[in-house]
């Protein structure tokens, strides 16, 4: 029965397929009569046992089919192990539950997010919905024999499959929902599933009960190896009259391609990601900002390439948008969840052929919790500081000026911040043309240059006093403490662009001070922007083309000029003392 095959099979019959089809249908019938007397419990996930020690780690290759003509059926298979691997991961189950593979997965559809990969049927390997999910339940198999677990029920594959090697006594395959997999422990334990970008990984957490009189086991963490020379699947079976046989690569793109999944314009994204982009790639953007007039969203992708808008769910959420207040808490709650909405939609429409994602920094944490970034890599287009650090400097600031009631009011999801600091570990390269955030990154980093239309200098007004331009908000974050405080020892007049402001704690009560238009940027003595927080200052690039001064501080992220004086966030200090400078050469 395990027997490799050396001849390929005669050619199935539809009234073969029509049999198994009848056959099987019994067989899940049956399946589910017997399930009703003895029913098997639905396991949740949980965090208790996430720092127990690794008792078992299996890992697998994903990519073993090579060939261009096998390439559409490992990808669907690798799309069908992220699909499983998000509802598997962080698993905990008590001592004495059985663990079911079809109880906790339930059947494989399109809807959750399943696609054609290989399955073993009449000793051919066809395409089906969920096909290749055996590489998992083999690896769990292996994992649940390393760590002592009681396996309850298991199944051999008739025939040894291409990619990993298992002997007979140590395979296992499932078919829904009456080929399953079954195990259970005499201790807690936590089971952990995520796909790496080559390899599928099985973790199990916990402290095992050893018995003292059970047989050795292999190293507790095991990579399986991978044939050498792996059997083809229906796209290079030859047998082109095959009911089954799918002509190889119809509608399918080129193994390997790349997909943008992107959100905020920036000019300095476009350039790069316009100059990556081969012919294969695909664009997905929130919609077509040009048709829209919407210049956030002015993606322009090279002639030629295929392109998808989330044009409805886009058009929905900047409805949404404007009854959300212009800042705070609810606002930023509202932003996260739209953006977790816009990463799925874009998601959905990606085939799984595309190997390397170019992602926004926006989608990052999302795509990487629901899996789509598993089995593939990717790089971050990165426009803000991570979640993580940026909550670090949030805290430090409201350290400073606990009274600002801006500071402190959000804080994202534990969660989604450490899934975005996973994601950020795991990409390839990190793309920015903010200096400070490319810093952070060391040597993953791709700096790009600013981007700035060119702009005749502008012809020095002439003050009797000093002018201050703040681009920005009076609220925290942009450092309008530290700007209120310089502005004692310095004198002149404050023109702020933003209207949001600290509230009944507003710094700039008694400090002179009214709202500016750009039209008010070229007759200013100087840009002043001692933020905390700066991801993209584009007023301040431009005040330094017209040649105008700019103080501000490192977290603004801007490469070296001769008319920019840096400083670091908080030091009122040195904020005076470059604005008294800066004063002092009016005339």
């Amino acid at each position: 029965m395990h027997d490799r095959l050396h001849k390929a099979p005669a050619e199935p019959r539809r009234s073969e397929d029509v049999a198994f089809f009848l056959k099987s249908r019994l067989f899940m019938l049956r399946q589910w009569w017997r399930d009703r007397g003895s029913p098997v419990m639905l396991q949740s996930r949980g965090s208790k046992n996430s720092d127990a020690p690794i008792i078992a780690q299996v890992r697998g290759a994903l990519w073993t089919q090579a060939s261009t003509a096998e390439f559409p059926l490992t990808a669907g298979k690798v799309q069908n192990l992220r699909a499983a691997c998000v509802r598997f991961h962080g698993l905990e189950l008590p001592a004495g539950e059985i663990f079911s593979f079809w109880k906790q997965l339930g059947r494989t559809t399109r809807a959750k997010g399943f696609t054609f990969g290989r399955e073993l049927r009449s000793g051919c390997l066809v395409p089906n919905i969920g096909g290749g999910l055996c590489q998992l339940s083999g690896q769990l198999h292996e994992a649940a024999l390393l760590c002592g677990l009681e396996v309850v029920e298991r199944h051999a594959h008739s025939r040894l499959l291409p990619g990993v090697e298992l002997p007979p006594e140590r395979d296992a395959t499932v078919f829904w929902n009456y080929v399953d997999l079954r195990f259970r422990g005499s201790f807690p334990w936590r089971l952990e599933t995520h796909l790496s970008d080559t390899e599928l990984v099985v973790t199990i957490r916990g402290v095992a009960m050893v018995n003292p009189n059970r047989p050795p086991q292999p190293g507790h963490d095991t990579h399986l190896p991978v044939r050498a020379s792996a059997d083809g699947d229906c796209h290079t079976c030859g047998a082109l009259s095959c009911f089954r046989h799918p002509v190889a690569n119809r509608g399918h793109k080129a193994a390997g391609h790349t997909a943008f999944l992107l959100e905020a314009h920036w000019p300095e994204f476009q350039t790069w990601c316009k100059r990556h982009t081969q012919a294969e790639d695909c664009w997905f953007t929130p919609l077509n900002g040009h048709r829209w007039k919407k210049p956030n969203y002015a993606w322009s992708p090279p002639s030629g390439i295929a392109l998808y808008h989330a044009t409805r769910q886009t058009l929905r959420r900047s409805w949404q948008q404007r009854r959300v207040p212009l800042q705070g808490a609810a606002r930023q709650a509202f932003l996260l969840h739209a953006q977790e909405e816009l990463a799925a939609d874009l998601a959905r429409h990606v085939v799984p052929e595309a190997r390397h994602f170019v992602v926004s920094q926006s989608l990052l944490p999302h795509l990487w919790r629901a899996g789509h970034l598993g089995g593939r890599t990717f790089d971050v287009l990165l426009h803000r500081w991570p979640l993580a650090d940026l909550e670090s400097r949030l805290n430090q600031a409201a350290a400073r000026h606990p009274q600002s009631p801006t500071l402190a009011d959000f804080r994202a999801d534990s969660d989604l911040v450490l899934a975005e600091s996973q994601a950020l570990a795991a990409a390839a390269r990190i793309i920015t043309p903010h200096v400070a955030l490319a810093s952070a990154f060391g040597l993953r980093a791709i700096l790009l240059e600013w981007e700035v239309a060119n702009l005749e200098a502008r012809t020095d007004p002439v003050l009797t006093s000093p002018r201050w331009f703040f681009p920005a908000s009076a609220v925290g974050r942009k450092g309008v403490y530290e700007l209120a405080d310089a502005l004692q020892h310095t004198g002149g007049e404050l023109l702020v662009l933003g209207h949001a402001t600290e509230g009944h704690n507003d710094p700039l009560k008694n400090i002179p001070h009214r709202l500016a238009t750009m039209a008010d940027l070229p007759h200013c003595t100087a840009i002043v922007l001692p933020a905390w927080i700066e991801h993209e200052p584009r007023l301040a690039l431009r005040a330094l083309a017209l040649g105008i001064p700019v103080i501000a501080t490192h977290a603004c992220g801007f490469a070296p000029h001769r008319l920019l004086t840096m400083l670091d966030a908080g030091d009122s200090k040195s904020l005076r003392e470059a604005m008294q400078k800066c004063a002092q050469g009016l005339g």
